[in-house]
């Protein structure tokens, strides 16, 4: 044990330490260091977690790279068809890290009561569709179930439920038009089996999810013609990566597009949340670093008398900074402890019981506050944390080598 580690120890466990004129000082430093922290995992989790859950939420109606033809147009409907006969699919076997390809197409039409009416876009699943992401935001009912014959049941919002006042077990008739307005459109009655909500409003008032053979029918396609592929990748972290490469290994006729280009708004207005975070990590670090070089301050002044002692008996700058900055090292290894202890309790009753819900669920696409954690951001904010506030500690520290040994020890 070296002599610096070990009056260090015997600084922090003597009574007189507790109950100087410094320990009031010290005590509101480990404080400013667990509130720092504290914050931070509250910001990162949040910021990180709205992040994800509205990322989830437009996969879940688009994948993460969509294939479709150059020919079709911006809109939610399919007017071109796409033939399944491609090397892509059903597995992307050129490209590495896409877990799923599915072929899905789209019709609009009106949803007609007998009080009201509602424009909505079928979108056509076979049986090749991931219901992952649909499955978790189920609420009432069951997810539809296709095979071989042309089955009607769907799959609707409760956003339109309760616009419609439908139930699960309902019928309706939903009404879809020709290229021909002149001609009859073609009726088609469909059975609610389940309602989900992803509170994504944008897609919950827009999608029901039914039969892919419906629109099949409805456009006159093959049974080989889809209206696009939806894929999707293992990392969203290398969505551009992954959209490149699939772009080049698809034909000439078919674009591919990732969602972050099709949704750039919303991306780009995630993406802000980082700047958020970023500036709460900044300004937490500076107030939690400047109460322990205050802290550390007071401790150098309070300790005069035996830094003058030390430095008549031989110990250098260098070797009398070490003391404090050791003594400094666990004031801020206290404050990171109670931080984290603190932090991670919040984070982990909201995770479980969404204790704090946002005011304007619309403007977040979601009712509940989400929070995201992983032990690597958990090691990063404290690693970073600590090793700001021991490099802003050497600053005061050098206060020792101005200090006269002669002065010191007379000093009272």
């Amino acid at each position: 044990m070296n002599y610096e580690f070990f009056l260090a120890k015997r600084i922090i466990g003597s009574k007189a330490y507790k109950s100087s004129v410094s320990a009031p000082i010290i005590k509101i430093g480990i404080t400013a260091i667990a509130i720092g922290i504290i914050v931070m995992l509250i910001a990162v989790a949040t910021g990180l977690g709205l992040q994800k859950k509205i990322r989830d939420k437009v996969v879940a109606f688009n994948g993460h790279v969509t294939i479709s033809n150059y020919d079709t147009n911006v809109s939610d409907e399919s007017e071109i068809p796409v033939s399944l006969n491609q090397e892509f699919y059903p597995e992307f076997k050129g490209i590495e890290g896409i877990s799923h390809v599915q072929g899905v197409a789209k019709k609009f039409g009106v949803i007609r009561t007998e009080t009201d009416f509602e424009g909505v876009v079928l979108k056509g699943v076979g049986q090749d569709y991931n219901w992952k992401y649909i499955q978790d935001f189920l609420v009432e009912g069951r997810l539809p179930e296709f095979g071989e014959q042309m089955g009607n049941e769907v799959l609707i919002s409760q956003y339109i439920a309760n616009r419609l006042k439908f139930e699960v077990g309902d019928s309706f008739q939903m009404v879809f038009g020709k290229e021909d307005a002149n001609q009859i459109p073609n009726i088609r009655k469909f059975t609610v089996v389940g309602i989900y909500n992803s509170g994504f409003q944008d897609f919950d008032k827009t999608f029901i999810i039914g039969d892919l053979k419906q629109v099949q029918r409805l456009n006159k396609w093959q049974a080989d013609q889809v209206g696009n592929f939806e894929v999707f990748i293992d990392d969203f972290d290398q969505i551009e990566e992954k959209g490149l490469e699939i772009y080049e290994a698809t034909p000439s006729n078919l674009n591919a597009e990732t969602i972050t280009e099709k949704y750039i708004s919303i991306f780009e207005w995630i993406n802000i949340f980082d700047n958020n975070t970023y500036g709460v990590i900044g300004i937490m670090i500076i107030v939690a670093g400047i109460n322990m070089i205050t802290a550390l301050l007071v401790l150098i002044l309070e300790r005069t008398q035996m830094i003058g002692i030390l430095k008549a008996l031989g110990s250098s700058n260098w070797s009398i900074r070490k003391v404090f900055l050791y003594n400094a090292t666990y004031l801020v290894g206290l404050g990171l402890f109670w931080g984290n202890l603190i932090g991670l309790s919040l984070l982990a009753i909201q995770y479980y019981f969404g204790v704090l819900q946002f005011p304007n669920p619309e403007q977040y696409y979601m009712t509940t506050i989400p929070v995201y954690v992983s032990l690597k951001n958990i090691l990063l904010l404290n690693i970073g944390c600590f090793l700001a506030c021991m490099l802003m500690l050497l600053v005061p520290s050098y206060i020792v080598t101005r200090i006269s040994p002669v002065k010191a020890i007379r000093f009272e």
